[in-house]
């Protein structure tokens, strides 16, 4: 990428992160206002904490994406700034499952129109594709065709979008790990001069923002709304840049904790009467402040399970180990 590119997505980085910091806040006011709260399992007195955030996320994007459609078409020549169809596609695929999202929260519509549905949402990226060329390390490259844009593209975008969903709980976790495998893309995206960079530089200034407000202790949370559409935007990303194998390499933690809990679910199956496997969405908190989770079955309560420590110990060591993933993965070019 261009150096002066490369500053223009250091600049809608810096504005996002700007509007993120002086928007939270009152939007934080005006869910508290509206009883748009949650419950936090992991504090003393259970406080309610304004929720469904994310959309603050979203909306700066699209607005940093608006501006910079507008400040294009002026009638100045040569203006070193242009979106891309890239950077649309990505934050419709977002938009969409964010939309979805919303709508889960307020309704239960399921699993299995949640699936059907959030599969076809990714379809708007089949148009980006440049190579449907698939290259696996030590192994080789294949051509996938239509395999990779009506199955892989959607697929991947989709499983995605619930491993971000599902790696959360704690205050900060599924945003502070997104900051850092957005980070991550939006390094390899500007080092290899691929579109798309100023949709990641806008959600990764509105994300740092955001997160400001959701670490520990939480002032807000994201809900499904956010986590749904960072996760899909980071699909797409991923995708549509064909990283396919350094994306998997990022959200290795992320599979593991997914591959955790369908364990669980199996022997909670298996054996429904044994307590070890009873489903429990929430740990507690001890009178000195440190965790107590009922088992090691899903990522985050593995360290609080063996030794004692803090909610905001135990995601600093999430964000520890998905940093390291991420590091391999900017070595990764495939």
């Amino acid at each position: 990428m261009m150096e002066i590119e490369t500053i223009i997505v250091a600049v809608l980085l810096l504005t996002s992160f700007v509007l993120s910091m002086v928007a939270t806040p009152r939007v934080i006011e005006k869910l508290k206002e509206h009883k748009v709260v949650a419950i936090d399992h992991y504090k003393s007195d259970h406080p309610e904490v304004p929720t469904k955030g994310g959309v603050i996320i979203l909306a700066i994007v699209f607005l940093m994406l608006a501006i910079v459609t507008l400040i294009e078409r002026l009638p100045i020549h040569n203006l070193p700034i242009h979106i891309t169809d890239v950077d649309w596609a990505i934050m419709i695929v977002a938009g969409l499952f964010g939309a979805f999202g919303l709508v889960d929260d307020l309704v239960d519509v399921g699993r299995p129109l949640k699936i059907i549905l959030l599969f076809f949402f990714s379809f708007r990226l089949i148009f980006e594709i440049g190579s449907t060329t698939v290259t696996l390390p030590f192994i080789g490259s294949f051509e996938t065709g239509l395999f990779y844009l009506f199955l892989i593209i959607p697929l991947y975008v989709l499983v995605t979008a619930n491993l971000i969903n599902m790696h959360s709980g704690f205050n900060g976790l599924a945003s502070g790990l997104s900051v850092i495998i957005i980070a991550t893309l939006l390094t390899k995206f500007i080092t290899a001069g691929y579109d798309g960079a100023l949709t990641l530089g806008s959600m990764l200034g509105a994300s740092l923002g955001f997160l400001w407000y959701n670490r520990y202790p939480s002032r807000i949370f994201w809900a499904n709304i956010g986590s749904l559409s960072t996760g899909a935007a980071i699909g797409a990303a991923i995708v549509v840049s064909g990283f396919l194998v350094s994306g998997f390499i990022m959200l290795l933690p992320h599979t593991i904790n997914f591959l955790m809990y369908v364990y669980w679910r199996v022997m909670h199956r298996l054996h429904p009467d044994e307590k070890r496997w009873r489903i429990v969405k929430f740990g507690k908190l001890r009178d000195d402040g440190t965790l107590e989770v009922p088992n090691p079955l899903t990522l985050k309560w593995v360290l609080p399970y063996y030794y004692r420590v803090t909610e905001k110990e135990a995601v600093l060591a999430m964000y520890a180990i998905t940093t390291i993933f991420c590091a391999i993965a900017l070595f990764v070019p495939y």
